[in-house]
């Protein structure tokens, strides 16, 4: 039998309850630790945002444009072990010094039987390589994409309703192929209006060296 996935768990004041596996804390909805990696670079004084694609395969939000790289804390990481999750997902190895902390942020999605309540250490990292140092875990990820900052945020206030992004998508076959979307907010995973909004916001100032 598989061993399962053990997550500390909190109530809504932060304050831990112990552990329990995964599936039960998203039937319960209790609050638990995530890892949250954003990936912006600045070019020609914009700024991109990349996103991943999740697998078509994935439980939640199969299809979907996602955080560059993200995961669960598991009951014996600490934040900093969660450079695991951008290693794994798309290949890139990165060092914690090198990631800005944005904010640690609760939020909540409610999808069908899915109560996620997490505690999430949203973090920002620089990038300045190319789309060829991404390798993706097929089984989580099945493409990457990217957008102006700008435009992005603009279709989470509502001023567009959709916006072109560019990236490439790999199939089964490691076959990478370049492609360009016109993405409503229909193709994103539902975070709430007001983490995007948040963590956005952040970005923008720590790009800029405000933070």
């Amino acid at each position: 039998m598989m061993e399962q996935e053990l997550l500390r768990i909190f109530n809504e004041k932060r304050e831990p309850m112990g552990t329990a596996p995964r599936e039960e804390i998203h039937r319960q909805g209790y609050w638990h630790e995530t890892f949250h990696c954003w990936f912006a670079k600045e070019e020609k004084g914009k700024i991109f945002l990349y996103f991943q694609l999740r697998s078509a395969n994935k439980k939640d939000y199969p299809d979907m444009l996602d955080i560059t790289a993200a995961g669960h804390l598991l009951a014996d990481e600490s934040v900093s072990d969660g450079t695991r999750e951008v290693e794994e997902e798309i290949g890139i190895k990165l060092m914690f010094s090198e990631l800005k902390l944005l904010d640690i942020i609760d939020y909540s999605v409610t999808a069908g039987e899915l109560r996620d309540n997490e505690i999430a250490h949203v973090f920002l990292y620089p990038f300045h390589g190319t789309s060829s140092d991404f390798v993706l875990q097929k089984e989580e990820v099945s493409g990457i994409y990217r957008t102006e900052l700008a435009a992005f945020k603009e279709l989470i206030e509502g001023i567009r309703k959709d916006i072109v992004i560019d990236g490439f998508e790999e199939d089964s076959g490691d076959n990478r192929c370049v492609k360009q979307m016109t993405a409503g907010m229909e193709r994103f995973v539902p975070h709430e209006d007001s983490y995007y909004k948040r963590v956005l916001e952040l970005i923008e100032q720590k790009m800029a060296g405000v933070l």
